[in-house]
């Protein structure tokens, strides 16, 4: 006795084998058939059925504030261009030559008051705020400052030559 299973198999097998004459059956006419005629069929419009239309669809924005609408079918180029801005050229004036040589005198006639008021006057207030505090991490940054205002005062005094 044959099952359903077996019944649908060999009518499938039976459907394929047609199927697969059919086919051989188109591929030889088609062999034969010359190349002057398929010129003849693509100009009378069969191959227009070939090739899909192409829709030429401008992209635009559905409101100013959107993006813009992009195709997903649309290959990336493998590079982007990237414009490189040019780099700021730093100068540091102590080093460059276009600034000229350091004149003691007419520096410490311009920057003479930090020297003599401003600095002293910031060491003092420091001083005075270093009692106030008991916290350890501000006694520290107080003593920092400090310090930064000492070594300022030196530096003036290494580079001024001595008042005459």
């Amino acid at each position: 006795m044959e099952t359903q299973y077996e019944k649908l198999e060999r009518e499938d097998s039976i459907t394929d084998s047609s199927s697969e004459d059919e086919e051989q059956e188109i591929e030889k006419e088609l062999a034969d058939v010359t190349f002057e005629e398929l010129q003849k069929a693509r100009s009378n419009g069969a191959h227009a059925f070939i090739q899909k239309p192409k829709e030429d669809k401008k992209l635009k924005r559905a409101n100013k504030n959107r993006p813009m609408e992009a195709s997903s079918k649309k290959p990336v180029s493998a590079f982007r261009e990237v414009i490189q801005a040019p780099k700021k050229v730093v100068r540091d004036p102590r080093f460059e030559s276009l600034c000229g040589t350091l004149d003691p005198e007419g520096f410490k006639k311009r920057y003479n008051f930090l020297y003599e008021n401003d600095l002293p006057a910031e060491r003092q207030a420091l001083k005075k705020e270093l009692k106030k505090y008991k916290d350890l991490k501000r006694i520290s940054e107080i003593e920092e400052r400090i310090s930064w205002v000492v070594r300022t005062s030196l530096l003036l005094v290494c580079l001024l030559p001595p008042k005459v």
